[in-house]
């Protein structure tokens, strides 16, 4: 005796047949359901979230424009700038999401990522004056907050650590930098003014005012110094470990001061200098 005629949707209750069987017990129609009812929306708040777009728009090629020295025209950077094409469809898909729609703001971002090479999950929150550089391999996650006058490199992650449907990636304050290749991991809240360097690894909390280095990131303080409007200086960063050794170095030579015992350098004899960038012999 054949069972298929017992076979139904869990949903709808529609008879699916051998060929329809899914693995899951739902019909195509429950699972690709796009019904979307409109009647309830706030249209003055709607109207507010276009207007929203296009000021952002205004200010995302503004500081393309006003950030990259390479950028010659405004028409070029309208055109050729793939930062500035992923954040024009983040921008429409993330309006998409504030209204609850189904599938279209996903696959808005899909096509963004297409065209750019640059994930910008809709659910994210991005403020004004944003500026992706270059932006092959940026991936920007669902929980992820990001404040005004922040600027970052191709290769930048903002990533999740958790499959639990909560706070799962960073948060970023306002004139914030974050070099090339960084990887910021987790929920955790960069402040204001800070500068992040390439490559490094962030999975603590930073402080306002503070350039974060290595893997995993050391955090040093700026001493209160606000980083400008306009920072492209994601590679002026000091080295944590060279600074440590350079320390340690001053101090040998004040204790060889006091030991008269001490066989004295001669001028022939090569000294390593490490400084503050670890250079120099």
């Amino acid at each position: 005796m054949s069972f298929e005629k017992f076979i139904h949707c869990l949903n709808c209750g529609k008879h699916m047949t051998a060929k329809g069987k899914p693995k899951q017990p739902f019909c195509a129609e429950c699972i690709l359901d796009l019904d979307y009812v409109a009647s309830e929306l706030d249209h003055r708040e709607t109207d507010m979230e276009l207007q929203k777009i296009l000021n952002f728009f205004v200010s995302d090629v503004s500081a393309a424009f006003n950030k990259d020295p390479a950028a010659n025209t405004l028409l070029e950077v309208l055109t050729s700038y793939p930062g500035i094409k992923a954040l024009l469809l983040y921008r429409i898909a993330h309006f998409f999401w504030t209204l609850e729609m189904p599938f279209i703001p996903r696959y808005i971002s899909d096509i963004a990522r297409e065209l750019t090479a640059i994930e910008i999950h809709p659910g994210a929150d991005i403020g004004s004056d944003f500026f992706i550089d270059h932006g092959a391999g940026v991936v920007i996650g669902e929980t992820a907050e990001i404040g005004s006058n922040v600027t970052i490199y191709a290769g930048v992650v903002l990533g999740g650590t958790s499959i639990e449907k909560k706070k799962r990636h960073p948060t970023l304050g306002n004139n914030v930098v974050v070099g090339t290749g960084a990887k910021l991991l987790g929920p955790i809240t960069i402040g204001d003014n800070v500068r992040i360097g390439a490559n490094s690894v962030v999975v603590i909390d930073v402080p306002d005012n503070s350039v974060v280095v290595g893997v995993p990131g050391k955090i040093i303080s700026r001493k209160g110094e606000k980083i400008e409007k306009i920072d492209l200086s994601h590679g002026d960063l000091p080295d944590p470990l060279a600074i440590a050794i350079s320390t340690l170095d001053k101090r040998i030579k004040e204790i060889e001061k006091h030991l008269s015992f001490i066989k004295k350098p001669i001028k022939d004899e090569i000294e390593i200098y490490y400084g503050d960038y670890g250079g120099g012999i």
